[in-house]
């Protein structure tokens, strides 16, 4: 066992008994170095293997701490919190939506020969009439697919992985902005894909990061979100979007992936980073927030020369849209449910949003009025772990900066409160018990946990 690994391995042992506890602010590394006699970079490597292990957790300009709680085993917002409030994951779904969406269900019940065309297998493809009326729905200002670039998936997270799978080889590497969709990140790390963290700013990602990224070693893909970022809010202006479009079609080299899942929310928002660079942009959508997770179907928009690549993809990878459910996306599409749904949802999410500024006045928080999501950046002495456990206790499920972190390391002390699930009620209550515990000083912890 190299040295690091061994003093690593005793720093776990110490949270193991109780000498150290979760919370327990780690010396700085050049002190840590000194203590234990180690040169400064292998200080560095113990406290990197901390972190990889879930022991430790780092905080940007706070430092490194042992965590407040174990790993997760499945990756942040794979799915819905057992918890009685789900601050967690997305998933909007309005009250009254089910009888926007039953008239076309009806069709496929009633009418023999549409039921019998939904039940057959779906060519990732479509056909054309399927691709025109998708290519209508999916325009927006200043941009619309071209109908033969579309390809169909099952839902937004195989369209990602399709994507990844068809752009990265195994252990080639693909770049991420600082905080991601933790979706994205685990889907590349099943791939045996390098993540490469990307600078970010208020806009979003930078082309400058890009580009020292890819002189580095070769990127073979980005993954990004120009509007509305999960989890900052931000959406890039179209001088950011040209920046980078010009960068990549400068580069040839890397394809960006761009992640339109939360885009429709933002009706003032400039077009795709596709409309900018048509032939170096994979362009990824779902209905899952639109209409419902339970009724989804996923949408790639794509440079020509990649549209039979990904369709390979798709094809081995299973993650074809069933017959079913492309039938019945496209039908809503068509008939105008999902805009309809969409300009609820947009109406919805600004409230929800209102509701959240009131609550948590006063407090640091980073939110775009039409996001479904914020962020709340922890007051000291409060760790965000530690806040995100104290939440737990009173019945609410938020997520940790460091669960959006592309690479492990340092995460900003903030928390990410996801406003679509709860009811408003919910909400209001729930938003007023964590402003309530911000306010408050955090309780010591006395039990540790074996890493």
């Amino acid at each position: 066992m190299n040295d690091y690994r061994k003093i690593a391995e005793q720093i776990a042992e110490e949270v193991a008994s109780g000498r150290l506890q979760p919370g327990d602010r780690l010396p700085p590394q050049r002190s840590f170095a000194y203590e234990r006699g180690i040169a400064p970079s292998t200080a560095g490597r113990v406290y990197a293997e901390l972190v990889r292990r879930g022991i430790a957790t780092g905080e940007v300009g706070r430092g490194t701490f042992i965590r407040a709680a174990p790993p997760q085993p499945k990756p942040p917002l794979a799915e819905p919190s057992a918890l009685r409030v789900d601050m967690e994951t997305n998933y909007p779904v309005l009250a009254n939506q089910h009888e926007l969406l039953a008239p076309a269900l009806s069709v496929l019940a009633t009418r023999g020969d549409a039921l019998k065309a939904a039940l057959v297998a779906a060519p990732v493809q479509g056909n054309p009439s399927l691709r025109a009326a998708t290519a209508t729905a999916l325009a927006r200002s200043g941009w619309i697919p071209d109908p033969d670039s579309l390809l169909f998936a099952g839902n937004g997270r195989q369209a990602i992985a399709a994507a990844f799978s068809t752009l990265v080889p195994n252990g080639a590497r693909i770049g991420f902005e600082a905080l991601t969709y933790p979706v994205a990140r685990a889907i590349a790390a099943k791939l045996d894909i390098v993540p490469v963290p990307l600078a970010m700013d208020d806009q979003g990602l930078r082309a400058d990061a890009i580009e020292k990224a890819h002189r580095t070693a070769p990127l073979h893909a980005v993954y990004l979100q120009p509007t509305l970022h999960n989890p900052l809010g931000t959406t890039m202006t179209a001088t950011r979007r040209q920046e980078i479009a010009d960068l990549l079609q400068r580069l040839l080299g890397p394809i960006a992936v761009e992640d339109r899942i939360y885009a429709f929310l933002d009706d003032e928002a400039p077009p795709p980073l596709a409309a900018f660079a048509p032939d170096q942009v994979v362009l990824v959508e779902s209905l899952s927030k639109r209409v419902a997770p339970g009724l989804t179907l996923g949408f790639l928009s794509a440079p020509k020369a990649l549209v039979q690549p990904l369709a390979k993809s798709l094809i081995s990878g299973a993650w074809m849209a069933p017959g079913f459910f492309l039938d019945i996306g496209v039908r809503w599409l068509a008939d105008g449910t999902v805009q309809a749904l969409e300009a609820a949802k947009r109406a919805d999410a600004r409230a929800r949003q209102a509701l959240a500024r009131e609550a948590l006045q006063g407090l640091a928080v980073k939110a775009n009025p039409a996001a479904y999501h914020l962020i709340l950046d922890v007051p000291a002495p409060w760790r965000a772990e530690a806040f995100v456990l104290a939440a737990a206790r009173q019945g609410i499920a938020i997520t940790p900066a460091s669960a959006f972190a592309a690479a492990p390391g340092h995460a900003p002390n903030s928390v990410r409160f996801a406003l679509a699930s709860p009811t408003m009620e919910e909400l209001a209550t729930s938003l007023a018990s964590l402003a309530a515990l911000a306010r408050s000083e955090p309780e010591p912890t006395h039990s540790g946990w074996s890493g």
